[in-house]
């Protein structure tokens, strides 16, 4: 594990992954051409940006979002968080970030990205900077017990047409629209039972 390995597989899954449209694509190319430039640009401590890996936790039914509020956002999101350099991918990072977040440890993560999103903000390193988003699927067993941890100011299951107040509504019914098409596709339950 090391920062060379998470670069590795973060250009690796961009470079191999289809996006779903052109807008995506846009964003997978920058995405490519950013990791080209820098290979810190997984990590936190990179302060032009950097990759970051986040979870859309879904129960089985693909109903229920499990979402958390984010203290500095403020605002009801999908888990996840910066690379480590213990994470050996950015799949890793992903599952890691999910399973820290929501204390269920059993998630089964897809590793294909569900979505991608870049956006600035001040992170924790206190300077503004930009997060390069690669956002997964991960399916939770039904009646998974939840844990929240600091990170988070609450921590919840909520309907997928039911979402809160200030939750991050568009880029929630994206996501849930995104993960509802892939597994409609009939590739899914053949490549990935565990996701169906």
């Amino acid at each position: 594990m090391s920062a060379k390995s998470l670069h590795d597989s973060a250009l690796e899954t961009l470079g191999s992954w289809t996006a779903p449209d052109e807008h995506h694509e846009v964003v997978r190319q920058t995405m490519l051409a950013f990791l080209a430039s820098s290979s810190r640009g997984c990590l936190r401590e990179w302060e032009p940006g950097h990759l970051t890996a986040s979870s859309l936790i879904l129960d089985q039914g693909l109903c229920h979002v499990l979402l958390t509020l984010h203290p500095r956002v403020g605002r009801w999101i999908q888990l996840g968080g910066h690379c480590e350099e213990s994470d050996e991918t950015i799949q890793d990072a992903a599952r890691r970030e999910a399973v820290e977040e929501s204390g269920i440890s059993d998630l089964v993560l897809d590793p294909e990205p569900l979505s991608l999103h870049t956006h600035a903000i001040t992170c924790s390193l206190g300077v503004p900077t930009r997060h390069l988003d690669v956002q997964f699927l991960a399916i939770a067993r039904p009646n998974a017990h939840i844990v929240r941890s600091s990170e988070s100011t609450d921590l919840r299951w909520f309907p997928v047409d039911e979402l809160p107040d200030g939750a991050e509504t568009s880029t929630i019914n994206r996501l849930v629209g995104l993960a509802r098409a892939r597994r409609a596709a009939p590739d899914v339950h053949t490549a990935r039972p565990e996701l169906a």
